[in-house]
């Protein structure tokens, strides 16, 4: 009975596949040459030299596709390609410019195939691309570092203050995390979206976004219920909320060290100390949110030490990872993680919340949480003026 069962099971399978066979072999069944070549060539990063350009270059097309020409600022130029001109699909290589370039000054790089494809790549400012060494290592660590870990410890300090005050309080608090938290959301998932968007289109950025926010939302949502299960407890930790908001939060923060680190490394942007004193501000709001989970309970010093760290060393990661080995597709894919975590973490949130003004029969959204969800919201939207640029 089991064997039937299996049968009418794999018969469909195999049928599926033949006539996939069928199709890859015999086309289907429109014999059509296209219009013009598909050819696909992504221009991933521009190093700027001493000696002139160098791109990093894809074929993300469906066939293999040869370069053949480079016409730079109108004139055509000589270059070399490594491993050749040759690219198959999914083949990466190095096109090398001789070019005596301008410092300050855009430029305009067009790569044409033998079928005369064009493939523009653009220089808005030309400067050195920094390369790697321990003392760029340092400076862009110090950079993520008082971009980071600085103001959330900043906003931790606001833990004694907010101690003091009575439980409707607190629970206004609550929501103003919950406004700032669904700030953080959208514009994780939107920096996302712009940063996916730049990488080839074959790998779909945007949807690996989503898909990483709805795993990543769900895997969190399934461990923390398999958690509750297994100790067999009732409510949530405070440490755990705050932990898992940190973590959240980090994963955004890793956003800004990107946009950081490749700004510096394409040298379209100066971090001044106008735009430090707008990231302090604008992250001094997050560790202020991590706190107040804590409210309800009594944590060691060291409990902030680990939530300062986890939250803000991220940013020195992304200043890093930016600057030196920047990804559009990888910084989809973190930031889609990061937009997981800061979602699941809204749900814990608010659903403590619910669970308590349900116990002690009071509505949930009475005038101060409402109160606060929109303080929260209105705090992070204007201290972004100070980043936005």
């Amino acid at each position: 009975m089991k064997s039937k069962w299996l049968i009418t099971g794999i018969i469909p399978l195999v049928l599926l596949l033949l006539v996939l066979g069928w199709v890859f072999k015999n086309g289907a069944g429109v014999e059509r040459d296209p219009a013009a070549p598909i050819e696909v060539l992504n221009v991933e990063q521009i190093k700027i030299k001493q000696s002139g350009f160098e791109l990093k270059v894809s074929n993300t097309g469906p066939e293999t596709l040869k370069i053949s020409q480079v016409i730079v600022d109108d004139s055509i130029w000589n270059f070399s390609m490594t491993p050749s001109s040759k690219l198959k699909r999914f083949q990466d290589g190095k096109v090398t410019i001789n070019y005596p370039w301008v410092e300050g000054d855009p430029h305009t790089i067009l790569l044409i195939s033998e079928n005369g494809i064009i493939t523009e790549a653009l220089i808005d400012a030309a400067t050195l691309t920094p390369e790697f060494s321990w003392d760029n290592v340092l400076n862009y660590g110090f950079i993520g570092f008082y971009v980071g870990i600085v103001p959330i410890t900043l906003g931790l300090l606001w833990y004694p203050f907010m101690k003091r005050l009575k439980k409707k309080w607190i629970n206004a608090v609550l929501a103003l995390t919950v406004g700032l938290l669904l700030f953080l959301f959208f514009g994780t998932l939107f920096d996302g979206f712009e940063i996916g968007a730049e990488a080839p289109s074959v790998f779909q950025g945007n949807m690996v976004v989503i898909i990483c926010t709805v795993l990543t939302f769900l895997l969190l949502i399934g461990f923390d219920q398999y958690q509750h299960q297994r100790q067999k407890r009732n409510g949530y930790s405070p440490i755990g909320i705050s932990l898992l908001m940190a973590t959240g939060i980090g994963l955004h923060n890793f956003g800004e060290g990107l946009a950081i680190g490749s700004s510096f490394a394409l040298g379209e942007a100066a971090l001044g100390t106008f735009l430090v004193i707008g990231f302090t501000l604008h992250n001094i709001t997050e560790g202020i949110g991590i706190a107040a989970p804590l409210l309800k309970s009594k944590p060691k010093l060291s409990t902030f030490f680990l939530l300062g760290t986890v939250a803000g060393s991220p940013t020195i990661l992304g200043t890093w990872f930016g600057g030196f080995i920047f990804s559009p597709i990888w910084g989809a894919v973190f930031l889609g993680i990061g937009a997981g975590a800061i979602l699941q973490v809204i749900f814990v949130i608010t659903k403590m919340l619910m669970e308590d003004h349900k116990k002690n029969n009071e509505p949930f959204v009475s005038w101060m949480n409402f109160a606060g969800f929109t303080i929260g919201i209105l705090i992070m939207y204007f201290t972004a003026f100070f980043v936005k640029f």
